[in-house]
């Protein structure tokens, strides 16, 4: 018998449920490549236009036994947005929104996640969009995917106003309400 092995272990299972031991189970995730982030936006109050950043970093560190204990971070490189109506992207990447030349990632990092049941979470985060950052809270389910252990299903949402982030009000018929998505998988690393 091991001495410091069991030693160790007993501790541990000791402190587990005191909630000392953190992060016991928590796994490593990132998003799939096929995986929508991204935004939708009124333009000229009638039409939608949907945005997809093509590049984006992500990491999260999750158990869902210990959600307090979870992570997210995200980061979009802003020139590699596509959008539904191609001729506004010059408009969106210049000065008056995005602002890409000078301010070229957009970013959020999770502060907590809090666990609603039936796998619906409130993550609350900071968000960064041209140098400014504003707390949001992303309304998500994260989903075991019953056909892959290794994936999380994922649909996160939140709507912000374009101008907290000192993006121009009404400016070329774009609304000022956007409503900002994730939705895909989450893979194990």
């Amino acid at each position: 018998m091991n001495i410091p092995t069991t030693l160790q272990r007993i501790l541990i299972l000791g402190l587990i449920p005191l909630g000392i031991v953190t992060q016991v189970n928590a796994q490593e995730w990132t998003l799939t490549p096929q995986t929508y982030v991204g935004f939708e936006v009124k333009s000229m109050g009638f039409s939608t236009v949907k945005a997809k950043f093509g590049q984006v970093q992500s990491s999260m560190s999750f158990d869902p036994a210990a959600p307090q204990n979870a992570s997210a971070q995200f980061v979009m490189q802003v020139n590699s947005l596509s959008l539904s109506k191609p001729s506004l992207k010059n408009m969106m990447m210049g000065e008056d929104l995005f602002y890409a030349e000078k301010y070229p990632t957009a970013t959020f990092n999770s502060r907590e996640f809090i666990a609603l049941g039936n796998h619906q979470y409130k993550i609350k985060g900071d968000l960064t969009l041209r140098g400014i950052t504003r707390p949001v809270i992303l309304d998500t389910s994260l989903q075991p995917n019953p056909a892959n252990p290794q994936r999380l299903d994922v649909e996160s949402k939140t709507v912000v106003k374009r101008s907290d982030f000192g993006m121009k009000k009404a400016f070329g018929g774009i609304g000022e309400k956007v409503n900002i998505e994730v939705s895909g998988q989450w893979h194990m690393k």
